[in-house]
């Protein structure tokens, strides 16, 4: 894998919107949305064009507005730890929008801010920003085996040194609980809090019990649904639901959970699964946010076992469902069985091998890497 930074999935996208309107990047925090965002200015002006609210210097600047007229796109990052950053962004907008662009980058509280009034609504198109993937570093084992050991975040992902990824761990759930966690809510027990974010890796890909995670932290249910959701907000884990096909007696209160990092999973047959979920989600919101489809990431489950781990919609309908194997096995049963039973119109069995075969019409048992190419995954 190259040692020079890919370029990002977002880049087109965003650029084009820009000449419509203001931009807002979110994601998780060192998910690369500074580099990016620095990437799309021109060569030299990243010195006179972004401005970070952190530095002292760089905040005089923004609140003034006295960044240079030749410079056409102005970047503004953590803008939103500014109490009345609204109304200074949409003063600017309103007034330079026929001379300047402005993209705005943050991570979990520039989503959270943005949503709390209406102040700029229509004025500015949202993007999240998620974690490298092949259709960015290339559809190659490498780049595949990478991905797997290192996870889609920039700076362990191309150190590729084990010692790097570890210390990057636990820094980034140390910035995530000290800063981002203390910034938007009021958690007193944070000891606690920090326990339930490192036993979640080994319940990904299984329903997760909220009430089984309660008991281990000896709080109550309120309590731990509400911390996780708060895990949630942070970028640190992610929930989907089951998908209530009618003709099955599919569960219906059941949650799988899945993590922005998957490098801190220990079984390799949960990792695969969560990289894959972590790819379908960065698909569902690429469409939701460049397209304006509305997108869901479900799992199928009914109440006798049958499983398929992943179903997508668009538009409340679904179009693929994905089920995951590490080796190259037949066909699921589960699968013939669901396609009697469902409208889904097709079915992919995805595998860390070679073998690519369609042993029904509407499905396929395909490699993970064929697979991303073949719907031309971000």
């Amino acid at each position: 894998m190259s040692t020079l930074l890919p370029s990002r999935y977002l880049t087109f996208p965003i650029q084009n919107d820009l000449k419509e309107k203001m931009v807002f990047l979110g994601g998780p925090r060192q998910v690369g949305k500074t580099t990016f965002s620095q990437s799309l200015l021109k060569n030299g002006h990243q010195n006179s064009a972004y401005f970070n609210w952190d530095s002292a210097e760089h905040r005089e600047i923004i609140l003034k507005g006295q960044w240079p007229a030749t410079e056409k796109l102005i970047i503004l990052d953590e803008l939103h730890k500014y109490a009345r950053w609204r109304n200074l962004i949409k003063g600017f907008y309103d007034t330079q929008k026929s001379s300047h662009q402005f993209l705005v980058t943050g991570s979990a509280r520039l989503d959270y801010y943005r949503k709390g009034g209406d102040s700029l609504m229509g004025r500015y198109h949202y993007f999240r920003m998620h974690p490298f993937s092949l259709g960015e570093l290339g559809y190659s084992k490498d780049s595949l085996e990478n991905l797997i050991k290192f996870g889609g975040f920039p700076e362990p992902l191309f150190a590729q040194k084990e010692k790097t990824l570890r210390r990057w761990q636990l820094q980034r759930l140390e910035r995530i609980i000290r800063e981002d966690l203390i910034d938007l809510e009021r958690v007193k027990e944070i000891s606690l809090l920090e326990r339930l974010a490192e036993a979640l890796p080994d319940r990904v890909g299984s329903p997760l019990s909220v009430k089984n995670l309660s008991q281990d932290l000896m709080v109550d249910f309120k309590t731990a649904e509400r911390w996780v959701t708060i895990l949630e907000n942070l970028y640190y884990a992610f929930r989907i639901p089951p998908y209530g096909a009618p003709k099955i007696k599919a569960v219906k209160k059941e949650q799988k959970l899945y993590l922005w990092d998957w490098s801190a999973i220990s079984s390799a047959g949960a990792k695969f699964e969560n990289l894959v979920a972590s790819q379908l989600l960065k698909y569902c919101h690429f469409e939701e946010d460049s397209e304006g489809h509305r997108m869901e990431l479900r799992f199928i489950r009914d109440v006798y076992g049958r499983e398929v781990d992943f179903v997508v919609l668009k538009n409340k309908k679904p179009i693929f469902a994905v089920e995951c194997k590490t080796g190259e096995k037949q066909l699921s049963s589960v699968i013939p069985y669901l396609i009697d039973r469902t409208d889904i119109p097709h079915f992919y069995q995805i595998h860390l091998g070679t073998k690519h075969y369609s042993p029904h019409p509407k499905a396929e048992v395909i490699p993970f890497i064929e697979f991303c190419k073949k719907l031309n995954l971000p």
